[in-house]
């Protein structure tokens, strides 16, 4: 008998997790070919859940629809939604507190033929952050990605900064980059153009997948409204992996 109250017990403790998991932390069946292609998905939403106060701008949402249509297969239409959240309270942010925020307010998941995808625009800064150059954004999991739009407010609007949306769009378009497989993680490159020293990126400067722009420094390099762009090593990966 007591055998069998464990039995039951572990088996309530395995349902009661399971049931826990959404997709943006837990989501091994979703690959990039997933988002550039329609065969398995042919619609997109995209969540943006923001703490009130540190909302996007139009224009840089606007942006991100435009890049996704520009580079995705979806036949269904890809649709952007966003979602006011109360701040969690923190003076920063580590990995598994991004985590625990998105799995507490993300309210769009995968299902049937419509994948989703998932921003958080933070109120703090990332808690990994050392030295003078701050981290604006990351991606994490298969469709989750967090913007440090507090940080991104200190490097951006002044009288030598770019303007909050050009900011805002570099670094979002570039971690979405790295959802949909750039640079060799999970979309194969055709040539190579990896920057293996520092990681995902592409090893040209120019390009919106190096690596410094996901950081403070990039701020040097953006000259008035100027977006970086995918080389065409990226956009030929992309378009190999079921891209446009």
């Amino acid at each position: 008998m007591r055998r069998h109250k464990i039995y039951t017990l572990l088996l309530i403790f395995i349902i009661a997790v399971s049931c826990h998991k959404k997709d943006s932390v837990v989501n091994g069946s979703v690959t990039p070919n997933n988002f550039l292609s329609d065969q398995k998905y042919d619609k997109l939403i995209v969540e943006i859940l923001y703490v009130n106060g540190f909302q996007p701008t139009t224009a840089t949402v606007d942006n991100l629809k435009a890049f996704l249509s520009q580079r995705l297969n979806k036949s269904g239409g890809i649709t952007i939604i966003q979602t006011p959240v109360s701040s969690p309270g923190n003076s920063s942010y580590s990995l598994d507190a991004i985590k625990n925020t998105e799995n507490a307010f993300r309210t769009q998941n995968t299902n049937g033929t419509t994948l989703t995808a998932c921003f958080f625009f933070a109120d703090a800064d990332y808690a990994s952050n050392s030295g003078s150059s701050k981290v604006l954004g990351i991606a994490y999991g298969n469709s989750s990605m967090c913007i440090f739009e507090k940080t991104i407010r200190e490097f951006s609007g002044g009288l030598t900064q770019p303007s909050a949306t050009t900011l805002e769009t570099t670094v979002i378009l570039h971690e979405f980059g790295h959802i949909l497989g750039l640079v060799n993680n999970g979309t194969p490159m055709q040539a190579q153009h990896q920057d293996a020293a520092n990681g995902k990126h592409c090893d040209d400067k120019n390009c919106l997948m190096y690596w410094s722009v996901e950081t403070s420094d990039v701020v040097a390099n953006i000259l008035g409204s100027n977006i970086p762009a995918l080389n065409s090593k990226c956009l030929d990966d992309l378009r190999a992996n079921g891209g446009k």
